[in-house]
């Protein structure tokens, strides 16, 4: 099944921007309402948890950020509450030491920066400790309601493998990604995209055979792996 050809070149071919529609409408109409699975309460509790979601799963931070947000809820009590404290706070999840400092570090920025205020500007965002292009394109996108794109690993693997946005780095497929899909769509396609890549289109195991855009994707090795469904084993679809 697993060919040198699939392997490099996951998609049969680059979608057209018809079917580009037709994908991000059938996963939209599948999951409606679609949304971070970080648990916040407010811009800087987001802010936060996307920094500790890097190299993380959701669901770790979720169980981290339970007793890190009742003690530190907002940049004061985080800079007050200390980077050894925060430290024993997130332990269980990847990096703990680094993202420890980090969100310390980038609390006091916007004590001292910022009022205390999430700024809505990527320059600005971007010049906080720990916060890359994607942790800002996640909070411009939920935070502010701007029609960003956040290309994490799932999102990178969707745009190659379907051929919705080929490109051989994260912010091509970004690009891509701005560029190819309809704007009243592009805000709560990064939604779609995440959460398609996280529970179906999987690295290992892609769910063809119960994919709501089987049509329009080019995955190449799709009616093989929907013809086998639960069956296929998990290395059945290492493409792409």
């Amino acid at each position: 099944m697993k060919t040198p050809a699939s392997r490099a070149r996951p998609a049969r071919r680059t979608m057209t921007l018809a079917e580009v529609r037709t994908f991000i409408g059938q996963l939209a109409a599948a999951n409606p309402d679609a949304a971070s699975e970080l648990n916040f309460v407010d811009d800087y509790t987001l802010l936060v948890a996307v920094v500790l979601s890097a190299q993380a799963t959701d669901a770790s931070v979720n169980r981290a950020t339970v007793a890190l947000f009742r003690d530190a809820p907002n940049p004061q009590a985080m800079v007050e509450l200390g980077e050894e404290k925060v430290g024993q706070h997130i332990r269980t999840i990847g990096l703990w030491r680094t993202k420890a400092h980090n969100v310390v570090a980038l609390s006091r920025q916007l004590l001292e920066r910022f009022d205390g205020q999430v700024p809505g500007d990527r320059a600005a965002l971007e010049s906080l400790p720990g916060v890359g292009r994607k942790t800002a394109n996640v909070v411009m996108n939920v935070a502010f309601g701007d029609s960003t794109m956040a290309v994490d690993t799932h999102i990178f693997r969707i745009g190659n493998r379907t051929g919705l946005a080929p490109g051989t780095t994260p912010r091509a497929v970004e690009d891509q990604l701005v560029r190819r899909i309809p704007a009243e769509m592009l805000r709560p396609a990064h939604h779609w995209l995440i959460l398609h890549g996280r529970y179906v289109c999987k690295a290992r195991k892609p769910e063809c055979w119960r994919c709501p855009a089987y049509d329009p994707c080019q995955y190449r090795l799709k009616d093989d792996l929907r013809a086998v469904g639960p069956e296929a084993g998990p290395g059945g679809a290492t493409a792409g």
